[in-house]
């Protein structure tokens, strides 16, 4: 391992690594640490996306269930995410592959975190996503009011 502890100066040890690793002086790599780290930026990355389309499945279910309290933060939490999913896809193209899973699990999120928002029933909710990914990311969609 190298001179700067991984413990005890997270910055200074990504610097000696990137050194080291720029050096190719591969027997000095702190490797395991250097691994764990490369895998949670990958895991950072699809939470990201998770909680994006979450917040964004989670605003589109009040905005039908809960049509009058319909308001500019809403729309402007929509807006945001429509933006910058498609983006943070570009970004990560690799998440293409887990998207079915990764829907799943926002949607699930969202219809747990709509429901205490709204105070409503869990079961007011459709238990899987009433949109597409395509529909979702429109500009022009919005939700109709539930009956």
């Amino acid at each position: 391992m190298g001179a700067v502890a991984y413990d005890s100066d997270f910055y200074g040890w990504t610097q000696e690594q990137a050194d080291l690793l720029q050096q190719r002086q591969f027997d000095k790599v702190d490797l395991q640490h250097l691994v764990e780290e490369l895998q949670s930026m990958g895991a950072r990355e699809r939470r990201e996306l998770v909680n994006r389309l979450c917040v964004l499945l989670m605003h589109l279910l009040k905005w039908q269930y809960e049509p009058e309290k319909r308001g500019r933060s809403w729309v402007n939490s929509i807006r945001e995410q429509r933006r910058m999913i498609p983006k943070h896809i570009r970004d990560n193209p690799s998440l293409k592959g887990q998207f079915a899973e990764l829907w799943e699990e926002a949607y699930e999120d969202a219809r747990k975190e709509a429901a205490e928002e709204t105070s409503l029933p869990i079961q007011t909710f459709p238990p899987a996503s009433p949109w597409t990914y395509d529909q979702a990311i429109d500009p022009d969609f919005w939700p109709e009011p539930a009956e």
